[in-house]
């Protein structure tokens, strides 16, 4: 029902941008492990659960991959496709479905100020944060924060 707002990727830039800068002077009381995270947990599962078919890695980057969840895609590839896109842009695993990668990048163009943002590199997913607020850890670079055994 709410997955065609997928296909608004300005809008839901402008949405992302509005929500971050309400969210940013709450970092105080919207800590990681704590009560307010457990019920953020429950409304980010809600709310990105029906628009993105959130898997609740704990480290969101739909803004980098035009409002479109990589992990969504069968390989849970974080940087584009695996060059098994077929022809008609579907994937190779299952070609009755258009392929993530395809249309991360076709709505990234339709993205102003995030656009670009699909050319980064992204990290590979710390599984550590899995189940965790991608927003909570995003307020306080949780996200960014390396596992230990990884090198940069």
């Amino acid at each position: 029902m709410f997955r065609h707002l997928q296909d608004s990727p300005h809008l839901l830039e402008v949405l992302y941008r509005v929500a971050y800068r309400m969210l940013l002077p709450s970092r105080r009381w919207l800590v990681p492990g704590s009560w307010s995270e457990r019920t953020f947990i429950e409304l980010e599962r809600l709310s990105k659960g029906a628009i993105f078919d959130c898997r609740m890695c704990g480290q969101c980057v739909l803004h980098h991959t035009g409002m479109t969840c990589p992990m969504t895609c069968p390989k849970k590839l974080r940087n584009g496709p695996c060059g098994g896109v077929l022809p008609n842009g579907h994937c190779e695993i299952y070609p009755e479905r258009n392929c993530v990668w395809v249309q991360a990048w076709e709505r990234s163009k339709r993205m102003p100020v995030y656009g670009k943002e699909i050319l980064q590199i992204q990290p590979p997913l710390n599984h550590q944060l899995h189940g965790t607020s991608a927003w909570i850890n995003d307020l306080h670079l949780q996200h960014q924060m390396i596992p230990p055994g990884w090198e940069e």
